[in-house]
Parts: C-alpha cells; sequence; structure tokens
C-alpha cells in the first residue's frame, strides 16, 4: 500500500507535558482518513506539526517519503493544501481577492484558475461579496478554497464542520467527497461529529493520550461494528457446534459468549443447546456505532 503520510514514534513536549507520545500512523493515497480523539488527545498538534508550524521534540513524519527532517521537506510540503483551526482569510477583501493573495504568497503566474475555485467550492456568485458579510460555513468553503489554491493532491482539515448548521454540515461533507473521488485528493480531517464523519471515512485513526491506538479502515470498522446477536451460554464450544451445524455466520469471543451475525430463531437455538448439554443464559441485539466504538476503545469521557 502507497502512504502519503506516515509517521513513527512522533512525540511533542511542553515542559513535563506530553502533547504527543511516540505516536505513529499510516495515511493511505487516496484516502479520507477520519483522525478521532477527545479534547487534548492531540490531534490539533499533530496536524500543526504535519503543516511545518510546530517541530517535533522526537520521532519523525514523513510526505511523500521524505522525511520531516529532509530540508526537500518544504518544496514536499506544497503539495500539501491545509485548514488548521480556522480558516486563514481576509475578513475585509472579496472570496476572490482572497485567492489572489494565496495566488501571490505562493508565487504563482496566473490566477486564471481562481472562477474555478469558487465554484469548485460553491461560491462562484459570492467572489465579490465581502468575507464579514459571509455565514459561517461560506467561510469554511473558501478557506478551503485557499486551501487548493497550490493544486495538493493531500488536503489537512482540522474539525471542517465545527459549529456549522446541518446545511453547511451537508455542504462541506459534499465537497471532500467530491475532492476525494473526482479529483482523487487524499484528505487527512479531524472532526468530533463521529455521526457526520462515520459518512466520509475510508480509514480512522484513534488517537489518546497523544499515541495512535488504533488505525483502522472503514471495512474493518464496519466488520466490527456490524448488527448481531450477542449470546452468553454456559459453554462456548457446544454453542459453536450448534451454530456450525445451523450453518449460520458467527464469533466465538471467549469460553462464553459469541456473536451470532444470522438472524436465528431463539426457542430453537434454545431446544439445540439443550441437547448439547448447554444453557442460553442471555441474548441481546448488538449494533456498535462509531462514537460507541470509539468509547470503548479510549474510554467514555467527553469527547472533542
Amino acid at each position: 500500500m502507497e502512504y502519503v503520510l506516515t509517521a513513527q514514534g512522533l512525540s511533542k513536549y511542553y515542559g513535563n507535558f506530553k502533547a504527543l507520545d511516540g505516536l505513529s500512523m499510516h495515511v493511505p493515497k487516496g484516502a479520507v482518513y477520519g483522525l478521532i480523539g477527545k479534547n487534548g488527545a492531540g490531534k490539533t498538534t499533530l496536524i500543526r506539526m504535519l503543516c511545518g508550524l510546530q517541530r517535533p521534540s522526537s520521532g519523525q513524519y514523513a510526505l511523500y517519503g521524505v522525511s520531516c527532517a529532509d530540508k526537500k521537506i518544504g518544496a514536499v510540503r506544497r503539495r500539501m493544501g491545509a485548514v488548521v483551526e480556522t480558516p486563514y482569510i481576509y475578513l475585509d477583501m472579496t472570496a476572490a481577492d482572497n485567492l489572489k493573495e494565496q495566488y501571490r504568497v505562493l508565487g504563482l503566474p496566473s490566477d486564471a484558475g481562481i472562477a474555478g475555485l469558487l465554484s469548485l467550492v460553491g461560491l462562484e456568485g459570492a467572489g465579490r461579496k465581502k468575507v464579514r458579510n459571509f455565514s459561517l460555513g461560506m467561510k469554511q468553503r473558501l478557506g478551503i478554497a485557499v486551501a487548493l489554491a497550490g493544486g495538493p493532491d493531500l488536503l489537512v482539515l482540522d474539525e471542517p464542520v465545527n459549529g456549522l448548521d446541518p446545511q453547511g454540515i451537508i455542504e462541506i461533507r459534499e465537497l471532500i467527497v467530491k475532492l476525494n473521488r473526482e479529483r482523487q485528493i487524499t484528505v487527512l480531517i479531524s472532526s468530533h461529529i463521529l455521526d457526520e464523519l462515520s459518512r466520509l471515512a475510508t480509514h480512522y485513526g484513534f488517537i489518546d493520550g497523544g499515541r495512535m491506538v488504533r488505525e483502522i479502515s472503514a471495512e474493518e470498522l464496519e466488520a466490527a461494528c456490524r448488527k448481531c446477536l450477542r449470546a452468553e451460554v454456559s459453554d462456548a464450544r457446544a454453542l459453536a457446534r450448534v451454530l456450525d451445524g445451523m450453518q449460520v455466520d458467527y464469533k466465538i469471543l471467549d469460553e462464553r459468549r459469541a456473536d451470532i451475525f444470522t438472524k436465528l430463531n431463539l426457542s430453537q437455538l434454545v431446544l439445540a443447546l439443550a441437547d448439547e448439554g448447554c444453557e442460553l443464559l442471555s441474548a441481546h441485539e448488538r449494533d456498535e456505532s462509531l462514537e460507541s466504538y470509539f468509547i470503548n476503545l479510549v474510554g467514555s469521557e467527553r469527547h472533542d
């Protein structure tokens, strides 16, 4: 698998406080990688570091195979666009003038692509309107347009739907999907709205205490969270024999519990288990969401 971003043993210390503590991560090319963690878990510190706004205390990361310690990292980082915390835009300028300024900063020879960028983010009718009069969603979309000005193939977004109304959230979601699928832009996105993130992400990274707790693909997560019947019995081996005979899909969890992924007649199951000298102690449906998976993984404290 080809990765656009990797990190190994990445740490960031502020005095005795460890914002990042030996973090490792792998962002595949073409992915929408969802970064999930509680408030203070280290998500924004990580994003700022990747953007070159902070330096690691130890460890390293690489963009497109180029180490952050390499002199070439600055040139490689131009392949990345980012919106960190809040969009970096000028409120007293129009959307078009904001993009012209970004083109100037990047040293782009022509601003011929500005109209196309405004259209891409749904601001084609607002190019002459002062940004201070924009809604929060319009400002966020302009911030993404500014991040796209250099034609990056990696886009980093820190809480892009934070504070938006439902319509604004939908617009940002559709934009991210469009950029990923139609323009093949890899997206790294942190968000505290986990239900919304589950509609976008192809891969996830769960951070807790400055460490990467788990990286998982959307397919693997779906398999882990799919709807099932959680059964507790007196003997899981006897349950396995019964379920094999019924030709159903199941997973033994331990000596007493199993997840059954095929709908069953519980009365028939109880009778079949009785023939094996096994008792059904409890059974309940289980359909884990991304949020419950996250809470079970890192704990139930409030997350951002």
